[in-house]
């Protein structure tokens, strides 16, 4: 008759690899949560949003509220009163989808936007749209 030989120690071993588990994955996510946190916080990113629940031809393609994704990819360099900006940012409302591209420069503490437009899921156009600060 073979005896079973018990081993606490692998319950252990076990846990301890679970929790490296679960503290990298929350990790990961406070990472994200920090790097888009801060994108959204930009000026380019809360004038360019302004700009597009303004528009009428966007509140007609996407309607309203047009709200913005969670994850926008690009970039945000500023350094005082100068930087850039090159940002894709999704949004959606009730009837539409779209990413919003924009490219910028801050110089003078002033934003300048070289290209800001939306493009709406299932079409070829694209909505352009200007931004004056």
């Amino acid at each position: 008759m073979t005896e079973t030989v018990r081993k606490p120690w692998v319950k252990w071993v076990v846990f301890g690899c679970l929790g490296m588990v679960v503290v990298g994955l929350v990790a990961v996510v406070g990472l994200v949560a920090l790097v888009m946190g801060s994108l959204k916080q930009s000026d380019a990113y809360k004038n360019a949003l302004d700009a597009v629940r303004a528009d009428s031809a966007v509140v007609e393609a996407l309607g309203e509220p047009i709200e913005p994704g969670f994850f926008i990819s690009g970039s945000i360099n500023v350094s005082g009163p100068s930087g850039d900006a090159d940002l894709a940012i999704p949004l959606h409302g009730p009837i539409g989808k779209g990413t919003l591209y924009l490219e910028a420069t801050k110089s003078a503490g002033r934003w300048e936007y070289s290209v800001l437009e939306l493009a709406i899921e299932g079409q070829v156009e694209r909505i352009d749209l200007q931004l004056e600060e």
